[in-house]
């Protein structure tokens, strides 16, 4: 869920203006998964843009203490959330760790990247949530690590049901800056996009997986 309305709209219109969620649903974009998609999310553009990366660092470790309380340690998922993730570290003043999807094959085989002990607290930085299964993927690996997982915090989240189905099937609280439908609504009040693309995109979401521009 949202944290609020005022953040998501706030949020919306910060990652439109820094061009790190581009719409177009005309000239639709190609996932890794083969997914055609008329909109395109990168958030880590905006570590490029100074006051919208302290935008949203500011406003997600604030959010963090007042919806989970201060943790002992911020973790990131690598590798889209590793930079926010260090920011909110920053902000709070907290240790910070980052989850690999897998294991390294050498070294020390390190799945969990940093310094934390077992029963420690952690918050998990996410930038983008789609399926979740990369994000919950990140917190198995802090479980199996005896570490205790307070909730995520991610940037977006094309609020996809099978992304809330997987969350709840795992028992981990999510909360976002932004979702998917205060995008649009936002992309509509600037004119970003028009009342005919409204009905495409909403499409889209509703059956990404068999969606297609014709």
């Amino acid at each position: 869920m949202i944290f609020d309305k005022q953040t998501a709209k706030k949020t919306a219109e910060v990652l439109l203006q820094a061009n790190a969620i581009k719409l177009s649903p005309k000239e639709p974009f190609t996932w890794a998964s083969g997914w055609k998609s008329p909109i395109y999310c990168d958030n880590r553009i905006i570590l490029s843009f100074p006051p919208i990366r302290n935008f949203v660092r500011d406003t997600m470790a604030k959010h963090i203490e007042s919806k989970y309380g201060k943790p002992d340690v911020i973790a990131g998922v690598a590798t889209g959330a590793i930079g926010i993730g260090m920011l909110v570290a920053e902000y709070l003043d907290l240790p910070f760790i980052y989850v690999r999807p897998e294991a390294k094959g050498h070294g020390r085989k390190n799945q969990i990247e940093g310094y934390i002990e077992s029963g420690q607290s952690v918050v998990v930085v996410e930038d983008l949530i789609s399926t979740g299964k990369s994000s919950l993927n990140a917190v198995k690996a802090l479980k199996e690590a005896e570490i205790n997982v307070k909730g995520m915090v991610a940037i977006f989240t094309y609020g996809f049901e099978v992304a809330s189905e997987n969350f709840k099937n795992e028992n981990v609280i999510l909360n976002t800056l932004s979702n998917y439908e205060n995008l649009l609504e936002q992309a509509l009040e600037t004119n970003y996009i028009s009342e005919n693309e409204i009905t495409t995109l909403s499409e889209w979401n509703s059956n990404p997986s068999e969606w297609n521009a014709n």
